[in-house]
């Protein structure tokens, strides 16, 4: 969409990686004057994605440095442009991954603007005026108003942050296998980390009975006495996975690391369905036989449209689902991100941009 090139004249203190493998740093930049379809966002917080790691890192060879990184984003609305009708100044607002699409394509006109051949994120991508976009781990954050959601009162401002990305992921292959309202379904969550901890507490909110499927038999307690789930498979043994045989409708696959989708998809149901939403950065094994006498469906799914994070956002703040989070200042993001390599959060970091300490 063409815009006319607003004026980059605003000085925002942030934190940005300058090099792969680099520490982050402060960082004092520019961010464009607040324009006709624009909000600017006063940050609260910002929660830690483990995309972060990768852009901070470059693994996928794609950072354009200096990046400040950050699309779990939550504050306080201080401007509105002219055109803005939605929110007005005092709002409380959120901020996930897209920051521009091309709004012309058949995606964006199906309310699918996330899946937009031309997307750009929060963080590390091209605006429509040509500079490269710059995320949460700063003060402030101008956005195009169509990419900006509310956060319920309900909802606090602190542990509601990472819903903008890790909640929107596990939410819409949900309603999109029709979760939400339908009779009780047997649902297995693969993997209990910032994804799969929220995915439990969704499908105990929509009346499943949920399997949480782990190699790490020590989550069992976590995941049954806190999280509520029903049951507890460990993937590494053989004679459960064996009783779990075509026992589960659905599947939700949150797991990162490279593994192989065959143990999982027999304990389908036939016309079961797998959804993955991890990111393995090495191919996942998928053989073919438990898909054929199955009849068994392999999806993929990433984050959700502007009108589904609004609607999952909603639907927190109707059940008062969070994210279990640990807070850390902005000294702290180096430390945190360390531990998040290692996968030492339970279960997602989320830094104190304002100081505030405290749920809002």
């Amino acid at each position: 969409m063409a815009q006319t090139t607003p004026n980059h004249t605003q000085t925002v203190s942030g934190w940005a990686a300058h090099e792969p493998f680099g520490k982050i740093t402060p960082y004092v930049f520019k961010r464009r004057e607040n324009g006709d379809n624009d909000v600017t966002i006063e940050i609260l917080y910002c929660g830690m994605c483990h995309t972060d790691l990768h852009y901070i890192r470059n693994d996928w060879g794609i950072t354009m440095y200096p990046v400040v990184p950050g699309h779990e984003i939550t504050g306080i609305i201080t401007k509105v442009g002219r055109n803005v009708s939605k929110f007005k100044v005092g709002d409380r607002a959120g901020v996930g991954c897209l920051a521009a699409t091309c709004l012309k394509c058949e995606y964006c006109k199906d309310g699918q603007e996330n899946y937009c051949d031309q997307v750009q994120f929060s963080y590390n991508g091209i605006f429509w005026d040509g500079s490269i976009t710059y995320g949460g781990y700063s003060k402030f954050l101008v956005a195009d108003h169509r990419y900006v959601v509310r956060v319920p009162e309900s909802v606090p401002m602190d542990s509601g942050a990472p819903l903008l990305c890790a909640g929107i992921t596990v939410y819409c292959p949900m309603k999109d296998n029709n979760l939400l309202d339908s009779p009780v379904k047997r649902i297995g969550i693969v993997g209990l980390g910032g994804l799969g901890h929220v995915a439990v507490k969704f499908g105990k909110a929509f009346g499943h009975h949920v399997s949480v499927i782990s190699t790490s038999p020590s989550k069992e307690k976590e995941a049954k006495e806190r999280l509520g789930a029903d049951d507890f498979i460990i993937s590494t043994n053989a004679e459960q996975m064996q009783s779990k045989k075509r026992t589960l409708d659905f599947i939700l696959d949150t797991v990162s690391a490279k593994h192989s989708l065959g143990p999982l998809l027999e304990l389908l149901k036939v016309n079961g369905t797998l959804v993955i939403v991890g990111a393995p950065d090495k191919p996942v094994d998928l053989p073919s036989f438990p898909l054929i006498f199955g009849k068994r469906v392999v999806k993929g799914s990433m984050i959700g449209s502007i009108e589904e994070t609004q609607e999952m956002m909603d639907v927190c703040g109707k059940h008062h689902i969070t994210c279990d989070i640990e807070m850390v200042s902005t000294d702290q993001i180096n430390e945190a991100l360390d531990r998040l390599a290692k996968n030492d959060v339970k279960y997602r970091f989320v830094i104190d941009i304002a100081g505030k300490s405290s749920n809002l």
